[in-house]
C-alpha cells in the first residue's frame, strides 16, 4: 500500500534533525557554562580589586577597603576610595554585559551553522533526490494513436 509510506523521508529527517539537536545543545551547554565561569570570576576580580594613592595606602585604607563596594562601605572605607573606584568597577560591570551579549551572539551562529544550516540542506537534498525518484518512477504518458 503506497499510502503507508508517505513522507517516509521526511519522518527520517525529522529523526535525524532531533538526534542531532541533543550533541549541538550539550556543545552550546557546555561552552556556555564554562564561559560564564570565567566572566564571573572576572567581573568578581573587577569588583573586588581596588586601587589606592600613597596616601590612601599611608593611611590605613587597603585595612578597610576589600571585598565589593557594599563590604567595603560596612567595613568604614573613606568615601574618596569608593568614589575614585566606583568607574573601575562600572566599566566592569560593562565588559560583563558586553562579555554576555557577545556569547548570545556566538552561540546563536554556532547553532545556526552546526544545525539550521545541516539541517536546511538535508531537507533540500531529500526534496531534490525524492523528485528525482518520482520523475524517473513514471514514465511519460503517451497519445493513444488511434489506427486506420
Amino acid at each position: 500500500m503506497a499510502w503507508r509510506h508517505k513522507n517516509r523521508w521526511f519522518r527520517r529527517w525529522m529523526l535525524v534533525m532531533v538526534f542531532w539537536l541533543v550533541p549541538v545543545m550539550i556543545v552550546a551547554v557546555r561552552e556556555t557554562q564554562d564561559e560564564m565561569a570565567y566572566n564571573r570570576a572576572d567581573l568578581q576580580r573587577g569588583l573586588t580589586s581596588w586601587t589606592f594613592t600613597d596616601a590612601e595606602r599611608a593611611a590605613g585604607a587597603p585595612q578597610h577597603c576589600q571585598g565589593n563596594a557594599d563590604q567595603a562601605r560596612a567595613a568604614g572605607c573613606p568615601a574618596a576610595v569608593l568614589a575614585a573606584n566606583a568607574a573601575a568597577q562600572q566599566d566592569a560591570r560593562d565588559e560583563y554585559a558586553q562579555r554576555r551579549a557577545t556569547l548570545v551572539r556566538y552561540l546563536w551562529h554556532a547553532f545556526v551553522g552546526y544545525w539550521v544550516v545541516p539541517a536546511v540542506a538535508l531537507l533540500a537534498l531529500g526534496i531534490l533526490i525524492g523528485a528525482v525518484r518520482r520523475a524517473l518512477r513514471r514514465p511519460p504518458a503517451t497519445k493513444a494513436v488511434p489506427e486506420p
